[in-house]
């Protein structure tokens, strides 16, 4: 389908495409509307068929112009993954294997805080001892540099 023929309509479809309310749409068109009257009048510019028309085919063509999901992405990774051992590059391939694990959500990267030893006697803790030392106040960055020195 072509631009429609009235710029205005046509602008009015743009705006809406690129996600802004009826009313904004409809001033940024260049109609002169306040408030919820600009509302009212670009929900009734919305029921001209043609113009529903062409606001459905340029949604479309944003969705498909956007067609990405988890799944291409494994893909791509695996197109990757596979060249990379074809040229003899492991560290590539690995790269590659790991982000498909990632995006499949089977690879979860985890970071400890903390000083070592920390946390090791959580373990013997009972219950009540866990909720205090849970709820105790987080030390300030102030009181770790002092530790540090």
């Amino acid at each position: 389908m072509a631009p429609l023929k009235n710029p205005r309509h046509e602008k009015f479809i743009q705006e809406i495409a690129k996600g802004k309310s009826q009313g904004e749409a409809y001033k940024d068109a260049g109609y002169d509307a306040e408030g919820h009257g600009a509302e009212s009048a670009g929900n009734r510019l919305l029921k001209k068929e043609e113009v529903a028309a062409r606001l459905a085919e340029l949604q479309g063509m944003a969705a498909a112009a956007i067609d990405v999901t988890v799944q291409t992405l494994i893909a791509e990774a695996a197109d990757i993954q596979a060249a990379a051992l074809a040229a003899n590059q492991h560290a590539a391939a690995v790269s590659a294997l790991t982000a498909k694990a990632k995006l499949a959500g089977l690879w979860i990267d985890r970071k400890e805080t903390g000083a070592p030893g920390e946390f090791s006697d959580l373990d013997s803790m009972s219950a009540e001892q866990l909720r205090a030392y849970v709820a105790r106040p987080a030390p300030s960055p102030d009181d770790q540099d002092e530790t540090r020195h």
